[in-house]
């Protein structure tokens, strides 16, 4: 409790103590941090650790919880384990059917946390990063080179960009002393109360806004433009030669700025794209985003053609 940690040699293991209120802990810092919120909600835990606390969180906070996946089980019988939109089937149908305000959805070990509107519609990515944004950052926020420009179109603060990865936005948001930190998979940092990302902290802080207004209705308000994605492998014994040639394609692209934290990230005054090579197989990924669709594909188009040239026949 004092804080005070002594770091071991890579070689040696220090001293294991077992923390037996570590849940009540947790449950009373996340509620420390957020107000009562009087909804109906259906959590999804992925038959993770959530399931021993995100449902009590919720319910001292004066929600009406209703649970799926919430026996732990490292086999995931209920669902598997990633929040995407096309896993969380039975949680948009819980929503309907019970009448909820929102559907709460986590990973496998609670860091991330997605979510499910009123009407049954997935509410994640880059919308959430936009909600969290605009209530949390007063001042900064820091997102991931691969989240939308709708951010920087909706949120009034200073949106700083940084490599895709939760340890670099939470390095980023430390700092930049920003007020908040995420990334369009479902990472969200709060800084006011960790730097590590909590999928628990992350519900209770959105049901508390659902509380006071229905996501279906926040969702109207945040901007959401055309993204078009493709990728195209390569032969593994050239990497060395198609990244030195995608560097020189990039550079020489004519646009109002360049970003090389991580891969290519080029922004047009009206659109912007990002080009990746995979960091599990031989693929160079890219996407492009615009306000209108005729610009993204414009975009992709010129973007695609620079990937296609160094990556060769």
């Amino acid at each position: 409790e004092s804080g005070e940690f002594k770091l071991k040699p890579w070689d040696e293991v220090g001293h294991a103590h077992l923390v037996m209120d570590a849940v009540e802990k947790h449950v009373c810092r996340v509620l420390d941090g957020v107000g009562q919120a009087m909804c109906k909600v259906v959590v999804d835990c992925a038959n993770g650790p959530a399931s021993a606390i995100t449902p009590v969180v919720l319910q001292r906070m004066g929600c009406k919880v209703i649970t799926i996946n919430s026996n732990p089980d490292g086999h995931f019988p209920g669902r598997m384990p990633e929040p995407s939109d096309e896993n969380l089937t039975d949680l948009k149908h819980a929503v309907v059917a019970m009448r909820a305000d929102i559907g709460i959805a986590h990973d496998g070990d609670a860091d991330r946390m997605v979510a499910v509107d009123d009407k049954g519609v997935y509410f994640g990515g880059d919308q959430l990063l936009a909600l969290f944004a605009k209530k949390y950052a007063k001042k900064k926020a820091v997102v991931t080179v691969d989240a939308s420009m709708a951010i920087d179109d909706y949120v009034d603060a200073k949106v700083i960009r940084t490599r895709v990865g939760d340890v670099f936005v939470s390095e980023q948001v430390k700092k930049a002393k920003a007020d908040f930190g995420g990334e369009p998979s479902g990472t969200w940092i709060f800084p006011d109360q960790t730097y590590c990302p909590d999928g628990i902290l992350a519900a209770a802080r959105l049901v508390e806004i659902v509380g006071k207004k229905k996501l279906s209705e926040i969702r109207k308000r945040i901007p959401k433009y055309p993204i078009i994605r493709d990728s195209v492998k390569f032969d593994p014994k050239d990497k060395g030669k198609v990244i030195k040639a995608l560097e020189k394609e990039m550079r020489s692209v004519k646009c109002k700025e360049l970003l090389t934290l991580d891969g290519f990230r080029l922004q047009f005054g009206d659109g912007w794209a990002l080009v990746r090579p995979s960091g599990t197989e031989p693929r160079i990924r890219f996407l492009a985003e615009a306000r209108s669709e005729k610009r993204a594909k414009e975009i992709m188009k010129l973007v695609s053609a620079k990937v296609r040239g160094c990556v060769g026949p």
